[in-house]
């Protein structure tokens, strides 16, 4: 009868065993003010949140491994069927690729430069975390380097997909030691994310001139074509799976939904793609992204590095789309607001957002949305097509 009253009193011992528990309690309810009170990226803030909690519960019954008589931990199964599989972060890129409209990028395809100039923060970030990880502080490698570099491209199921890919990656090898950092990363992308109405406009403010901000973009919408529309997803396909094989999953799946949005023919699977798919896996990838980062593995010395050099990719990320549009102003006729450049990261819409609102702050009667949607976009194509090519050259060099 003791053992068993002994058994009511684990929960308590367990938190005196863990105290560092309490403070995953804290930052899961400070992600959950943000989601909630602050209404930044609750889709996904909310349920990672509560999978950290969940996770750092005494006991830790919901992440169980099983066994010995015991069922697997719900949150358990949920990391094992949709991330270690790819499944979540995928079926997201179906959801997004339904959502989108690539008629601005389409319409002016030079929008695709500044999409893809914004990758430079991937970059910048990963030397960063190999020179991080070549001090006594930090156990960065060339995987966890690669997985915290993706973040610099504002975009959290590609985070999400390549910390995972890296992750077993270095599980699959012999005498390899990597650490768990997708939680982190992840939680870092997302806060980025949500972030961007702060982060951006003072980096804008800095790189580009008052008359500058003034540029006005005539919006002369050319009509893309339905043909075009459709031919566009598949052949992207076609293109980039022959020239960078290990995007073609993410690659493949975004413009999957896209052609299910364009072709008008299956207005349901678009609208369950978009709407009902997509929320019940944005429950199911949050709750198992949360319920990675248990003490042990969050409040380590690397997940201070992750954040920061998270923002510094970020940072880097609209720099570089600023200055890029700069360039293209020095070789073109037709001027461009160097400021759709800031859009060049993955953030859609809230990047294209914070130029729209910054221009007219400038000029009332500016309307850049959509001069910011194309680069935005395309944002969207270059960040899965760089996590391909990290994927490539990571695999070929282990």
């Amino acid at each position: 009868m003791l053992d068993g009253l002994d058994a009511l009193w684990e929960g308590f011992t367990a938190i005196g065993d863990e105290p560092q528990i309490v403070i995953m309690w804290v930052i899961a309810g400070a992600l959950l003010y943000v989601g909630v009170a602050k209404k930044k990226e609750p889709l996904l803030l909310v349920p990672i949140s509560m999978g950290i909690l969940f996770a750092n519960l005494p006991l830790g019954e919901l992440i169980r491994e099983g066994g010995d008589g015991e069922p697997v931990g719900l949150l358990r199964t949920f990391q094992n069927v949709g991330m270690t599989t790819d499944i979540f972060p995928l079926l997201i890129f179906l959801g997004v690729g339904a959502a989108t409209d690539f008629s601005p990028m389409l319409s002016n395809p030079k929008t695709l430069l500044l999409g893809a100039g914004a990758q430079a923060g991937v970059f910048v970030a990963l030397l960063g975390a190999l020179l991080l990880g070549m001090t006594d502080f930090f156990e960065f490698g060339l995987l966890e380097a690669s997985s915290i570099g993706i973040i610099g491209g504002a975009d959290g199921p590609t985070t999400i997909f390549i910390a995972t890919r890296m992750k077993e990656l270095g599980d699959s090898l012999p005498d390899f030691d990597i650490r768990d950092i997708v939680g982190a990363t992840a939680v870092a992308a997302y806060s980025y994310m949500a972030l961007v109405p702060i982060i951006q406009p003072p980096i804008i403010r800095l790189l580009t001139t008052k008359k500058e901000r003034l540029i006005r973009m005539e919006y002369a919408a050319k009509p893309v074509s339905k043909r075009t529309q459709v031919i566009f997803p598949v052949l992207t396909i076609v293109v980039i799976s022959v020239l960078v094989p290990s995007a073609t999953p993410l690659i493949g799946m975004l413009m999957l939904g896209n052609l299910i949005r364009v072709s008008g023919v299956v207005p349901r699977l678009q609208d369950v793609s978009e709407n009902a798919m997509m929320n019940i896996v944005i429950i199911l990838l949050g709750l198992a992204v949360g319920s990675t980062m248990p003490a042990e593995i969050f409040l380590q010395p690397e997940t201070i590095g992750i954040f920061f050099l998270g923002l510094f990719a970020f940072m880097t990320a609209t720099a570089a789309g600023i200055l890029l549009a700069k360039l293209m102003n020095l070789l073109s006729r037709d001027k461009i607001n160097p400021m759709i450049g800031a859009a060049g990261v993955s953030a859609v819409p809230m990047a294209a957002r914070v130029v729209q609102e910054m221009g007219q702050k400038e000029d009332p009667d500016n309307y850049l949305l959509m001069h910011a949607m194309g680069p935005n976009v395309a944002g969207v194509i270059g960040t899965a097509t760089v996590a391909g090519v990290l994927l490539a050259i990571v695999e070929g060099l282990l």
